[in-house]
């Protein structure tokens, strides 16, 4: 019973983490404008954040479960939040480079 609630959980949470690989940190540059996106490093982080903790809990309950099944869920909820860390690591370098070019103040 447990495990079905935990993977209720991990589907509900799959648009969750579909937005959170999808979207980019800086809307203007992915379409070609050089301009400082300030709203949008946040709400990558917004997304990105719990689709990590989620599916990186799921990954470590899978992986404690030791069954093959549940070693294909481990594998597929790994590679989930590993694919979402590229977009925290852009979104990080997008607040940092606002901040240095004293962007996005006040």
């Amino acid at each position: 019973m447990r495990a079905l609630a935990v993977y209720l959980v991990l589907l509900l949470a799959l648009p969750l983490a579909a937005l959170a690989v999808l979207f980019p940190a800086n809307v203007y540059r992915a379409q070609g404008i050089a301009a400082p996106d300030c709203d949008g490093p946040l709400q990558v982080m917004i997304l990105a954040v719990p689709t990590i903790l989620i599916y990186g809990a799921g990954a470590l309950f899978a992986y404690r479960a030791g069954w093959r099944f549940h070693r294909l869920v481990f594998l597929l909820c790994l590679i989930i939040a590993l694919a979402t860390v590229p977009n925290v690591a852009e979104a990080v370098h997008e607040l940092y480079r606002n901040a240095a070019d004293g962007e996005c103040l006040g």
